[in-house]
């Protein structure tokens, strides 16, 4: 089974503010987004679960004019806390990536 590191033409995550994160997951391909779409892998529960938050605070946005998947979830440190190992949130979509998509 393809995992999204191997389908994903961009898999990336950011800062959505001192609080939130955004994951961004890109598809160059209709098919493969529809196939993935059509999956139903990419859910809040699945974000939930891989980033210790509870599946009504993922907010997950289907863009499909940019073949695109958008989750945006709450940081569990704010950015620059004490703790905090990802300042920038540039690091935070690395469990994602060996996610595996039935297509």
């Amino acid at each position: 089974m393809p995992r999204i590191r191997d389908i994903a033409q961009v898999c990336k995550s950011k800062n959505a503010g001192p609080f939130d994160v955004t994951i961004d997951v890109m598809f160059a391909e209709e098919e493969v987004f529809r196939k993935v779409q059509g999956s139903g892998v990419l859910r809040p529960e699945l974000f939930a679960t891989l980033y210790g938050v509870r599946p009504e605070e993922v907010l997950l946005t289907v863009y499909e004019p940019g073949r695109a998947f958008k989750a945006t979830l709450p940081r569990l440190l704010p950015a620059g806390e004490i703790g905090d190992t990802d300042v920038y949130g540039a690091q935070q979509h690395a469990p994602l990536l060996d996610v595996e998509i039935p297509i």
